[in-house]
């Protein structure tokens, strides 16, 4: 995804005059959460508040504001039928005129948002690896694709980082706390690898493996037998296991991409690192050896 305070900057330099929104409360049901931000132009928008007769609305009021040399506005509007929206709820808005320090502090804002994105890392450049890219690259994460293999690597056209890596378990080592790890190699041997470095960090939001019920199962066995009785009880595998029988590659990372935003999103599920091992594993590390996929 390109990141969110390039095009921010881009919009405001090349807009003198900018009203910013922002939703600083919410009652009831509400398209957007509170601190959601918008930017207003007499000709153009960045952002969103969830659109509808809302955005339309606030949109108008941020016009108004720009042609009367307004400075501030605030608004209190009922999400029902006295603007013809269904949401039930009640929000209230911030409208301002933006300065140049309000610039400079809204860029920021982006810039640390943008550094917050959770790390997806694709073990794995062939087919579903890049019609994965494809779809993570319009997500709010750092999509970043892994490969052993140079000419697979070459084949990915989307805006991701790519990798070539000869010891891929160097890149998730390296990974940052929280980050998501999809396997999907070219190898069942290096899957298995990738996998339970993944699972050994403890840390890792979503841990997946490209396979079946059977290549769980064949894991599940590896994973006791040569690497310290490791749990698999967070491992997803087969990943987008509740979706189509279609295994065309942009199909089964659609179901992959929706599972693994399910559990990035989630407020309730709690990340790896807080979760307790079946066994501790700590201070193991891996070979290359007694693999058999």
């Amino acid at each position: 995804m390109a990141n969110n305070s390039i095009r921010l900057a881009e919009f405001l330099r090349t807009h003198a005059s900018v009203i910013r929104i922002e939703l600083i409360r919410v009652r009831g049901s509400s398209p957007r959460n509170v601190g959601t931000e918008m930017f207003v132009s007499a000709d153009a928008l960045f952002g969103t508040i969830g659109g509808g007769q809302l955005e339309y609305l606030v949109i108008e009021h941020a016009r108004e504001m720009l042609r009367d040399g307004a400075l501030n506005r605030a608004m209190n509007v009922p999400l029902g039928p006295e603007i013809g929206q269904c949401c039930g709820g009640r929000v209230e808005l911030s409208l301002a005129r933006m300065r140049d320090s309000d610039r400079s502090a809204a860029i920021q804002r982006a810039n640390d948002h943008d550094k917050a994105r959770p790390h997806v890392y694709v073990m794995g450049g062939g087919h579903v690896g890049r019609a994965l890219a494809n779809q993570l690259q319009h997500l709010p994460v750092q999509c970043v694709l892994v490969d052993t293999r140079p000419d697979e690597i070459a084949l990915c056209n989307a805006d991701v980082e790519t990798r070539i890596s000869a010891i891929p378990e160097i890149e998730i080592m390296n990974a940052p706390s929280g980050s998501a790890f999809i396997v999907l190699t070219h190898d069942h041997g290096l899957d298995f690898l990738l996998t339970s470095a993944a699972l050994e960090r403890g840390d890792a939001t979503y841990v997946g493996m490209i396979g079946s019920a059977t290549k769980r199962v064949k894991f599940r066995n590896w994973a006791r037998d040569h690497n310290d009785q490791q749990s698999i009880e967070h491992l997803n595998c087969p990943i987008g296991a509740s979706g189509s029988r279609d295994k065309r590659p942009s199909i089964i990372a659609s179901f992959v991409v929706a599972e693994l935003m399910a559990e990035l999103t989630s407020e309730t599920v709690a990340p790896a690192r807080h979760r307790a091992h079946e066994t501790p594993i700590s201070g193991h590390r891996h070979n290359r050896k007694g693999i058999s996929a």
